[in-house]
């Protein structure tokens, strides 16, 4: 078991020979441009393997001659703007955002600082979005050309914390642009998002974008043409990304690591109901990423020395994300076993009894 533990959506554990890949090379050397040919023919392949019907039938048919991936230099918000300003025409375009979160919102303020007009759908931040909402707006306004959600027209799926853990099948879904990020479920180090593009979505997209260095189309010629990124690419994070693919293979891909999280998420679940914290969402939409907690009504409670006592014990949680409501996230994702879930909630019952709030705590 591990002395600290990092249960976040961002910065995750990950194993130590991760870090041996962590190497200074050269950005131009063959072994980069090797490394990156190699990564996107893997992602083709993990695109196919990760979002099967199911972790145990059939896969979907996700192959290199229909899709292609595009990895991008940055957090995973540089590949969802590359996305959403690439892929939306500059004429007689407007984009359906379906949004329940902080997330949503923040595709929203990327097409305000585009100018790319767009629709933004509200639902609840604490339930799902519903498909037949959906399908009533886009019958009621013939004037949407994108659909944009986080998880006819363009469809663009933002799958930041779920692509490599959750099932998908991308084919049946008709989804042309996925996004996510290397420090996500494939447990990476942070430093380049990538996009898995439809190549026939992606090929229409020449001359949309409507920034230099964001433009998923020119970054997609450079890579087939060159092997190599426009600009300088992030070396160690790719380097690394090697050693989490050939991680995420041995653990049994989608099915494997989605049974750790699964379990991880379990413990916790457990473990902070005994305690008597209370979750955002109800278990009938609760996924097994993270795990959202009101902030208790205990008059001892104070989210600040709460958090910075539990990082004191090497355990590192995350403050809220939510819109309008206190609360905090529990994360279960990365390098972390049930042992390590058993270790948090340990913390944070202790943590309570040293701030002196009632267990279970009051909500």
């Amino acid at each position: 078991m591990m002395l600290s533990a990092v249960t976040t959506v961002g910065l995750l554990e990950t194993r130590a020979a991760l870090a041996r890949n962590l190497k200074s090379t050269c950005t131009a050397c063959a072994q980069v441009s090797k490394t990156t040919q190699e990564m996107r023919l893997t992602w083709g392949r993990q695109a196919s393997a990760l979002y099967s019907v199911s972790a145990t039938s059939r896969v979907a048919g996700v192959t290199e001659k229909t899709f292609t991936c595009v990895p991008i230099q940055g957090s995973g918000t540089f590949a969802v703007e590359a996305v959403l300003q690439t892929s939306v025409p500059r004429k007689s375009s407007k984009v359906l955002i379906l949004q329940n979160g902080a997330y949503g919102k923040r595709m929203g303020k990327i097409c305000d600082v585009a100018s790319i007009p767009y629709h933004m759908e509200d639902f609840p931040e604490n339930s799902i979005v519903e498909p037949s909402r959906v399908s009533e707006i886009l019958k009621e306004n013939s004037s949407f050309t994108h659909v944009s959600i986080v998880h006819c027209t363009v469809y663009f799926v933002d799958a930041m914390s779920s692509f490599g853990a959750v099932p998908l099948d991308v084919e049946a879904s008709q989804i042309d642009f996925l996004v996510s990020s290397a420090n996500k479920c494939l447990q990476g180090v942070p430093g380049f998002s990538y996009a898995i593009a439809r190549k026939s979505a992606l090929e229409k997209c020449k001359g949309n974008a409507r920034s230099y260095t964001l433009d998923l189309y020119d970054q997609n010629e450079g890579l087939d043409k060159s092997g190599q990124f426009r600009f300088t690419p992030a070396t160690h994070a790719m380097l690394a990304f090697q050693q989490a693919l050939s991680e995420f293979e041995e653990e049994g891909g989608v099915a494997g690591r989605a049974r750790r999280y699964k379990e991880n998420q379990r413990i916790i679940a457990e473990g902070m109901r005994r305690l008597g914290f209370k979750e955002l969402l109800e278990p009938s939409v609760q996924g097994y990423i993270i795990t959202s907690y009101y902030y208790p009504s205990d008059p001892n409670f104070n989210f600040t020395e709460f958090y910075n006592r539990l990082n004191d014990k090497d355990q590192v949680i995350y403050p809220g994300k939510t819109l309008d409501t206190d609360c905090f996230r529990i994360g279960n994702i990365g390098h972390l076993f049930p042992e390590d879930m058993r270790r948090l909630i340990q913390c944070i019952e202790e943590v309570c009894h040293d701030m002196k709030m009632r267990i279970p705590v009051r909500n």
